[in-house]
């Protein structure tokens, strides 16, 4: 099975080019890449950031533990 139309490896390489499967997709790969990165710190920065709220709340003296945070 051939993957990049090579049927011998009977040639000189400095002839033939790129030798590995899904030429020509490194850019997409690469905006593919750094979308999901992107995406992924945001959901992450929202997740933490309810958590924390929650846990803030959660607080039974969650007034006094806001002033506290706020003079510091």
């Amino acid at each position: 099975m051939s993957t990049n139309g090579m049927t011998s490896w009977a040639v000189d390489l400095a002839n033939v080019g790129a030798i590995y499967p899904f030429q020509g997709l490194e850019v997409l790969f690469v905006i593919l890449g750094l979308a999901f990165w992107i995406g992924w710190h945001v959901l992450q920065t929202r997740q933490e950031t309810a958590e924390f709220n929650q846990d803030l709340n959660a607080d039974p003296r969650g007034e006094e533990t806001k002033k506290a945070i706020d003079r510091y």
